[in-house]
């Protein structure tokens, strides 16, 4: 890939993400704040995948699930759980996390050394 074509995905990644962003924004207010809180824990506690496709599609499966419980007028925690970190920990359990890469990272750069 050259430098234009990674460019040129990093614009569509951008756009893509604003767009999700977007979407989020037009809930309801304390459905909004739940979508918040969710990314928030996602991106604190490392649990995150480090690929964008897979933050790209886990985020937006989250967010189907909201505006879903929205549309329904259900509470979040109807269609997600009570244990909504639970819930998230689930949804990533198999990726590689940011945690993982610069664990891989450092210990790579490390064993270099000697």
């Amino acid at each position: 890939m050259n430098i234009l074509e990674k460019i040129i995905e990093s614009l569509d990644d951008k756009r893509d993400w604003k767009a999700m962003e977007a979407r989020a924004k037009a809930l309801p207010r304390e459905y909004y704040n739940s979508y918040k809180a969710i990314q928030k824990y996602m991106w604190a506690v490392g649990g995150g995948p480090s690929d964008w496709k897979e933050i790209k599609c886990i985020f937006d499966g989250i967010l189907d699930l909201i505006e879903q419980a929205s549309e329904e007028g259900k509470k979040v925690t109807d269609l997600i759980g009570e244990d909504v970190a639970a819930f998230c920990d689930e949804l990533v359990k198999d990726e590689e996390k940011w945690k993982d890469k610069y664990r891989k990272e450092l210990n790579d750069i490390v064993g270099t050394v000697e």
